[in-house]
């Protein structure tokens, strides 16, 4: 089983990342395949709805998305949703994200923005038929200290989106 964990996140010191990497972890722990994408460390075109598509980082993107199984998008929430850079990757790479399991992990500011995901999660069920996983992560500032999550109940959160992740998926895989 392929897994796929993107960091959306630009910001050289982004909270979303510290998720993104901790979920990698964990999902790498239960001997499964997983591939990390960070967005900060591409140059990714905006959707223009024409040559951005065949940009050659498009492609890779489109490849990347194509060959995982499930996704968990790392975001952070900027002004009540998921940031532009999450959104212009699923602009670019849409029809790759058909039937893929997909979970979240959300950085935000504030306890009001805790269903910042749903717009992006409608999009993916609607448009792409994506089973979204109901549980998700979304973290404070204050679970946070340097380089660390250090709130036991994200790191709780974590874990369960992780397993989740992997239950859902290997139960909707048709390999065997």
């Amino acid at each position: 089983m392929s897994y796929l964990v993107v960091s959306c996140s630009l910001n050289p010191e982004s909270r979303s990342r510290l998720l993104a990497a901790s979920i990698k972890k964990n999902i790498e722990s239960k001997a499964e395949n997983v591939e990390f994408l960070d967005l900060a460390e591409n140059q990714i075109p905006f959707c223009d709805g024409a040559g951005a598509y065949s940009d050659p980082i498009t492609v890779e993107l489109v490849a990347a998305i194509s060959s995982a199984k499930g996704i968990i998008l790392c975001v952070p929430v900027y002004n009540y949703d998921v940031n532009a850079a999450a959104k212009n990757l699923i602009e670019l790479t849409g029809p790759s994200w058909m039937g893929k399991v997909v979970g979240f992990a959300c950085a935000a500011g504030g306890h009001g923005s805790y269903m910042s995901v749903m717009g992006v999660a409608n999009s993916l069920m609607l448009d792409f038929r994506c089973h979204i996983l109901p549980r998700f992560v979304y973290a404070l500032g204050d679970a946070f200290q340097g380089d660390s999550i250090t709130d036991p109940t994200v790191t709780e959160r974590i874990e369960e989106l992780s397993n989740e992740m992997v239950r859902v998926t290997g139960a909707l895989s048709t390999e065997q």
